[in-house]
């Protein structure tokens, strides 16, 4: 059986399952476990190197608007490998390549190629895409197995906030910053879970655009920025040359409580280490109650110190 991910989170939940050498072909996004990182590269992102989040909000706008694809497969490529399953999604747009323009390009591929399509909303939903990645290359029993230990984790973590935290901090996660991006998907069950109030996600959406002064208004006790495909030292560049360092400045003087988190591994992707993010989380709101926890992949997962001055 060989299976291209064009997720990184699909990549993830693969060598979870015990399928590392399976995998024969990955997105240029993927960049964990590393067990599958000399595999080859079948897609590549239009947007330039080196960016602005500016910049980068800009070029997303304006080809979504001409519904151009963010994304190129490299069909000869794709076709070489002869793959059985490619995972791909069709949750977001500008996140990876687009299950329907999966479809079209590999209609003409030599066999049957089994594609599985992933769009995890909630957390709930995340562990559903482990059953579904299960059932999709038999290995349903090692599935359950591990997502049992899964949801034993956040079992833990729910009953500890509902039991010892009295009061949920005003709490907002930003996957974006210029503009502020306020995160959606599964941050409210993120939020909810580890004992914060989630004062500007919307269940079950995507992520939105906000204004500062929104955020402002609402006089947050804590902020997470976990950007989107970026790691905590890139987060940094970003707020540094960006609009959004005065904002936080603010923020900072109201006394909210500022965590940088590495965004890429821990909060974008749908993967299970979802749940590190959220133990890391429910730690850094209440550390009394929660446990730190160590987090796969990621040695230096979180930067409290206000550094950007």
């Amino acid at each position: 059986m060989k299976i291209i991910s064009l997720l990184p989170s699909a990549t993830e939940i693969i060598v979870d399952l015990g399928l590392a050498s399976n995998l024969v072909g990955i997105s240029h996004a993927c960049d964990w476990p590393p067990e599958a990182m000399h595999l080859p590269r079948v897609t590549n992102c239009v947007v330039p190197k080196n960016s602005s989040s500016h910049e980068i909000d800009s070029v997303v706008r304006s080809e979504l608007e001409k519904n151009s694809a963010l994304y190129e497969l490299d069909i000869e490529k794709i076709s070489s490998l002869s793959p059985d399953i490619i995972m791909t999604q069709a949750l977001c747009d500008v996140c990876a390549v687009n299950g329907e323009d999966v479809e079209k390009a590999i209609c003409n591929l030599q066999g049957p190629t089994q594609i599985v399509n992933l769009e995890p909303f909630t957390l709930n939903e995340v562990l559903d895409t482990l059953t579904m990645l299960g059932e999709a290359t038999n290995t349903c029993e090692n599935a359950a197995n591990i997502r049992q230990q899964y949801e034993e984790r956040i079992h833990k973590i729910y009953s500890l906030t509902d039991k010892e935290v009295s009061y949920r901090p005003k709490t907002i996660v930003l996957d974006w910053i210029d503009p502020p991006f306020i995160s959606g998907h599964w941050m409210h069950d993120l939020i909810t879970l580890a004992g914060g109030e989630d004062i500007m996600g919307t269940p079950k959406s995507p992520s939105w655009t906000a204004k500062w002064d929104q955020i402002h208004d609402l006089s947050p006790e804590v902020l997470f920025i976990a950007c989107c495909g970026y790691d905590i030292e890139q987060t940094l560049f970003e707020i540094k040359r960006s609009s959004a360092k005065p904002e936080l400045d603010i923020l900072k003087k109201t006394n909210c409580k500022i965590h940088i988190v590495d965004g890429n591994a821990l909060y974008s992707r749908p993967s299970l280490r979802l749940i590190d993010s959220l133990e890391l989380m429910a730690h850094l709101l209440h550390p009394s109650v929660h446990q730190r926890y160590a987090v796969r992949g990621v040695s230096n997962p979180i930067l409290t110190e206000h550094l950007w001055s």
